[in-house]
């Protein structure tokens, strides 16, 4: 009888030795719920594939990141398997997991209705139930094509293997560059296939495994995202570890739905996307244009004191400037169409960056001027598809507020350490409180010198550590011309948004052979830094009208303030009241209208004024009001002059109430 051989392994940090043919599920005591894959020498993998000698294995938990991905994924086999069942016809495309869910996309004749996506709901359910198991095979490209020949998605996918044509449309779910696999449920107690996707997976053990999944809603998607490919039927879903997380989530979707900004800008009269006008471009009414200006004028303030200088560059320049910025090469695609005039090529602008560049260039500069800070609130255009449109935070023209800041190398590390200060300060005085940066670095496939990449990357992690910010490192990340630093924030209901950037450019002041005099005469090259804090006026607002649901902090409302008259002989006195408020520069106004107090009070309710300020008989006798707040809590009989010093004090301070 031979001996079992033993192989060394590293499991979660420590040695171990277990026998030939164990599985890394078995190396883990995984129970297959809690622990639903491993991750070895970095790469993730099924519970039931067998380890080598010198593996190291970490645990994959079904509520980590990776957990819930594999979980997403393969819940999206079920769904998939579920529409072929029904809808026999039915061919295939990709179904890779997503943020918070999963989607599948499929060519079908018709769309799918409501009711369509309650039958497929409900079989999903009798897979997971039945406990069919997920088993991974591998199989030869030639093989592949002869299996998936009734899936021409498929073999259109088989066709890109090892490919970088599918690496941003969801096709390397499917194929990557080495062995094609196979994914087949199996009955539980039969071992027979039910169905079968290319995938290179992982999965979960079984379909049991999956705790709590929804579908979401239908919708049309193009095939790998091209308007030039087929049109596709897409299904979105959700999955979580538990049913609580997914109540979570699903409550969470409804209040944002609640605040959601185009519904708001709507109810509060801020803005509208005529139709007339053309698709994401967006016209500002009053209300809104006042927020707007208050929220200008102070980012202006706060630039000034920094040592800004203001700027203002064209609508649209000669191509001849984005083909030196290389605009015209990387984003194109995303560019609205040229203008022909006198002989020359006109675009609108997608970036500000050149034209700060010419202000730069537009004369000799010492090193004595730097750092140049510039500041312009930018507007730019760029043609976004009409599947991607959503409001004002996914438009076609919005404002920038840019910052372009040349400097010496000399000084790079200490500018960035001050611009991510001044960044997070001034998004502290909106309201927002919690923040995560990622830091990303060189892509593989990159431009420059290795060594400045290196200087730039150190200094922004100097930055980083100086701000005492949350930071990641995001490997490879940064765009293949600059490293940069993404701001991310966190809404009053938890939803991470990406706000503001600093960026290294290490390309533009070469192509446009910009220069600074140093201390000893010689000719040198400034870095320059990009610098968006809010990234655009319209996406930032879009964003804070969520955050506050419409109610915005007594600074940035636009009615701060609403007199509310008992009796129209309480007119007067109120009117007493608004000289003193107007004086202070308060937005103040009285319902003179002919309603009852009772539905004035639920106007100003309904438009989020911060302030109600309701004079009866009592309040004229004492030369008073009494306060009504947006939470509906009362305060009777506050002198005028208090009232006036309470309202100044809540904007002067800028109070989130």
């Amino acid at each position: 009888m031979s001996a079992v051989s033993m192989l060394r392994i590293t499991l979660a940090g420590s040695e171990r030795v277990v026998a030939a043919g164990t599985t890394t599920g078995q190396a883990l005591d995984a129970d297959g719920r809690t622990v639903i894959a491993a991750r070895v020498n970095g790469e993730l993998r099924d519970l039931d594939r067998p380890v080598a000698d010198g593996d190291e294995i970490e645990p994959v938990e079904i509520g980590s990141d990776d957990g819930r991905a594999i979980l997403r994924h393969s819940c999206a086999h079920v769904m998939a398997q579920a529409v072929q069942e029904l809808f026999p016809e039915a061919k295939l495309g990709i179904g890779p997991p997503v943020e918070n869910g999963f989607y599948y996309d499929f060519d079908v004749e018709e769309p799918f209705t409501p009711d369509d996506l309650k039958r497929v709901e409900k079989r999903m359910r009798e897979i997971v139930k039945q406990g069919q198991r997920f088993a991974r095979r591998e199989i030869g490209d030639d093989d592949a094509r002869a299996e998936l020949a009734h899936e021409p998605y498929k073999l259109e996918l088989i066709g890109l293997k090892g490919s970088s044509a599918g690496a941003d449309d969801g096709a390397e779910v499917e194929v990557g560059a080495g062995q094609l696999t196979m994914y087949d449920n199996l009955d539980a107690k039969s071992g027979e296939r039910r169905w079968t996707d290319l995938c290179r997976g992982p999965h979960l053990p079984t379909t049991r495994v999956i705790p709590a999944f929804k579908l979401m809603r239908t919708g049309g998607a193009y095939w790998r995202g091209s308007e030039r490919n087929p049109q596709l039927q897409r299904i979105y879903g959700t999955a979580w570890e538990s049913r609580e997380r997914q109540d979570a989530y699903l409550a969470m979707l409804a209040e944002a739905e609640r605040r959601d900004h185009r519904k708001l800008g709507a109810e509060l009269d801020l803005f509208s996307f005529p139709t007339e006008m053309g698709g994401g471009l967006s016209v500002w009414h009053p209300k809104g244009g006042l927020i707007r200006r208050v929220m200008e004028e102070y980012s202006r303030q706060r630039h000034e004191r920094a040592g800004y200088e203001f700027v203002v560059t064209p609508h649209i320049v000669k191509s001849t400037l984005f083909e030196i910025s290389g605009h015209l090469d990387w984003y194109s695609d995303g560019m609205y169409p040229p203008m022909e005039m006198e002989g020359a090529t006109y675009y609108p602008k997608p970036m500000n960056c050149p034209g700060h560049i010419m202000i730069y260039k537009a004369r000799g500069r010492s090193y004595r001027e730097l750092p140049l800070r510039l500041f312009e609130f930018g507007s730019v255009y760029r043609f976004e598809k009409s599947g991607v449109l959503h409001g004002l935070s996914r438009a076609r023209g919005f404002t920038q507020d840019d910052s372009h800041i040349f400097c010496t190398p000399e000084q790079l590390a200490a500018e960035l350490t001050s611009l991510l200060t001044f960044v997070v300060d001034l998004l502290r005085d909106f309201g927002l409180t919690e923040f995560e940066a990622e830091l990303a670095t060189r892509p593989e496939k990159s431009v420059g010198d290795a060594a400045e990449w290196a200087e730039a990357e150190a200094a922004l992690e100097h930055a980083l550590r100086e701000s005492g910010l949350s930071y990641v490192v995001a490997e490879g990340e940064g765009a293949f011309y600059a490293p940069k630093i993404d701001v991310h924030i966190r809404d009053a209901i938890g939803r991470r948004w990406q706000l503001s950037t600093l960026q290294v450019d290490l390309q533009e002041p070469g192509r446009f052979g910009i220069e600074y005099q140093a201390a000893d005469g010689s000719r040198r090259r400034p870095y320059m830094i990009h610098r968006a804090l809010f990234g655009s006026i319209e996406r930032f607002f879009a964003i804070l009208l969520e955050h506050y649901a419409g109610a915005l902090p007594p600074w940035l409302a636009p009615v701060q303030a609403v007199g509310i008259p008992i009796a129209d002989h309480h007119v007067p006195h109120l009117g007493k009241l608004a000289v003193k408020l107007r004086e202070h520069g308060v937005r103040f106004e009285i319902n003179t209208s002919d309603d009852r107090m009772q539905k004035k009070i639920r106007t100003a309710q309904q438009q989020k004024v911060p302030y109600m300020l309701l004079a009866g008989d009592d309040d004229v006798a004492k030369d008073a009001v009494s306060f009504r707040y947006r939470d509906g809590q009362q305060r009777n009989g506050v002198p005028l002059d208090l009232a006036v010093a309470e309202i100044v004090a809540a904007v002067a301070e800028r109070r989130q109430v």
